[in-house]
């Protein structure tokens, strides 16, 4: 099952829109010292591979379209290496001890 990026879906919607708001600047381009306006809301660990994680705001980045076509291999849907590396440093929490 696909995660629905759709506009009728309310949630994601109004998280995108608070992810987008918050960090405002691109995050990729920040690593560099350059601020652009961030477009899109990225998962980190991908929606379709890891649903758990679709709604977290630990696993969404804010991105300019540019570099979130850098993170994914349009033609396989795999990450590339960057969006690897994004994954890396993005470490689930743990859950919490009984």
């Amino acid at each position: 099952m696909s995660f629905d990026y759709s506009r009728s879906n309310r949630r994601w919607r109004r998280l995108r829109e608070r992810v987008l708001r918050e960090q405002r600047w691109c995050q990729e381009e920040l690593r560099y010292g350059i601020r652009k306006p961030a477009e899109v809301v990225h998962h980190v660990w991908p929606a379709e591979d890891y649903p758990e994680f679709a709604y977290s705001r630990w696993n969404l980045v804010a991105l300019t379209k540019a570099n979130h076509d850098r993170m994914h291999d349009r033609d396989t849907r795999h990450l590339t290496a960057l969006g690897e590396y994004w994954r890396r440093r993005t470490v689930p929490p743990s859950p919490p001890e009984a």
